[in-house]
């Protein structure tokens, strides 16, 4: 039996319309059968709660006396991007403040002006005959703008990858803390209740659907960035990252309960953004998809240690795995933990299920379908380690400082890697060998450098160059998972195809 928009609308208007969460309507779905959920359910709400660093306002100010044409403008010391017209700037939620860094941001902005506080405006100019004013410097809050709109380019991922960390240090990731050696995993997606998870090829979803943003009514407004449709599925949701949704919301009537500015440590700054978006229950197909449970949901873990657009997968999970609080890695059994708190998620689909059930929300029919899309990396020369390295001169842990002398002087280097068994050990360098020689040292033991600092072959040399720049050497051992030797790499080597200043 299928059912149509406006009939589901009625039933709304009416206040006879049976609206459950994508929660309860697995259960629905387990005890009556999908037959009964397609005929007897009118809407199935969902809801996400996460950090969604691609959002962001448009604010207009008004113009001021005499009028000025924003050049460059802060709010609070974060700067917004001010190229389109005189008195408008976009705001992103992860751009930094230039005095406390990754301690307050373009979100932290965002949510102070929905919580009333005064914001410091600050711009520049350079001057025109309609705009002579160069400089100007005033408090604003939200009721001062004229417009306020979210406008958030990428909301909403369908699913998304869990992350660990194989390496031997603590990373710090928008992942949130990955402890080393797979200490943790974690996650981001809300599972059976993530919006684009129950309605998976969009039957529902389009541009022009109103939605739940930020706790007032929103509309998707498009396929966000790095919308994804080719990516292998299981049960009809993406294995990892998919589709996401670009949105708008009025940001005058949004809840603070539903916007929340965060910080992650060593990574910067994001907003926390409440989405729920109503499934209506046109058909079985749909019945059934919204019935998907975490069992059905896969993802895969990612080894967040490896500096790539193409991380290595370390295991393929299910969602009840995830939330289970731990998983097996190696044999061993690793801790998981989400960073988007499923509390919220549920507080959103509820919120929205208690406006529908009072008529405060109808259902829309999307103006138009997501088109297919596929998900490409930027277009630029890309150089590997393995690629450029040149063999390593590679002594065994017994030499003596003369032949290492002998070695610098003879293959014309100024690093010999320290071996045992074809396994890195240590490095020294010929300024390690002119103090070792005027301090009177002989043994190798007592002047190589231990707890050397490596490469990997898959590495760029982007990364690799930012490495030496941060340590302050200038090589590096090129080393494989298990610590052989390969070669080794130097600034001078990099330098022949990026600048490394």
């Amino acid at each position: 039996m299928a059912k149509t928009y406006e009939e589901i609308n009625q039933r709304i208007h009416r206040g006879d319309a049976v609206i459950l969460t994508a929660e309860e309507m697995i259960e629905y779905v387990r005890k009556n059968g999908v037959k009964k959920a397609a005929k007897e359910i009118d809407v199935v709400t969902t809801g996400t709660f996460g950090a969604m660093c691609s959002s962001g306002a448009w604010l207009n100010f008004g113009h001021a006396e005499p009028p000025i044409k924003f050049q460059r403008v802060w709010l609070n010391d974060v700067e917004a991007y001010t190229g389109v017209a005189a008195v408008d700037a976009y705001i992103g939620a992860a751009q930094l403040s230039e005095t406390e860094g990754f301690e307050y941001g373009g979100a932290h902005v965002i949510e102070d002006l929905i919580r009333g506080e005064e914001v410091e405006l600050r711009a520049t100019s350079y001057g025109t005959d309609c705009y002579p004013r160069k400089k100007i410097k005033t408090q604003v809050t939200l009721e001062d703008l004229n417009q306020a709109w979210l406008l958030n380019p990428r909301n909403s991922y369908q699913n998304y990858t869990a992350a660990t960390n194989s390496s031997d240090k603590t990373i710090y990731t928008y992942m949130g803390k990955l402890l080393p050696n797979y200490g943790n995993v974690t996650y981001t997606t809300a599972s059976q209740l993530s919006p684009l998870n129950n309605d998976p090829y969009f039957e529902t979803i389009g541009i022009g659907t109103r939605i739940f943003l930020a706790g007032t009514h929103g509309y998707i407004i498009g396929e966000g960035t790095q919308f994804n449709t080719e990516v292998p599925r299981k049960n009809g949701v993406p294995v990892g990252a998919g589709a996401t949704l670009s949105v708008r919301a009025n940001l005058k009537e949004a809840d603070p309960n539903f916007l929340k500015a965060a910080t992650f440590t060593g990574y910067g700054v994001t907003l926390f953004v409440g989405l729920g978006v109503p499934i209506p229950i046109l058909n079985e197909k749909i019945a059934e998809r919204t019935a998907i449970s975490d069992a059905d949901i896969y993802t895969h873990i990612l080894d967040y240690s490896v500096p790539s657009r193409s991380r290595p997968v370390v295991k393929t999970v299910n969602y009840a795995d995830l939330r289970s609080g731990r998983v097996e890695i190696n044999g061993e059994e690793v801790r998981t933990s989400s960073v988007a708190p499923l509390k919220k998620a549920r507080e959103v689909a509820e919120t929205l299920k208690k406006w529908i059930e009072e008529g405060q929300f109808e259902i829309t029919r999307p103006l138009e379908a997501f088109k297919p899309a596929e998900l490409r990396p930027m277009r630029h020369n890309v150089h590997y380690v393995g690629d450029v390295m040149e063999k390593a001169v590679i002594v065994e842990e017994d030499a003596d400082i003369e032949e290492i002398s002998q070695l610098l002087i003879n293959k014309n280097v100024n690093h010999i890697l320290i071996s045992r068994e074809g396994r890195l050990e240590g490095i020294v360098t010929s300024w390690d060998v002119a103090k070792a020689v005027a301090s009177g040292k002989k043994r190798l033991r007592d002047f190589e450098v231990r707890g050397v600092i490596t490469a990997k072959p898959t590495e760029t040399l982007g990364i690799v160059a930012e490495r030496m720049r941060k340590n302050g050497i200038s090589a590096l051992p090129v080393v494989d998972n298990h610590n052989k030797i390969l070669g080794i790499i130097t600034a001078e080597n990099i330098a022949r195809f990026i600048d490394i200043k």
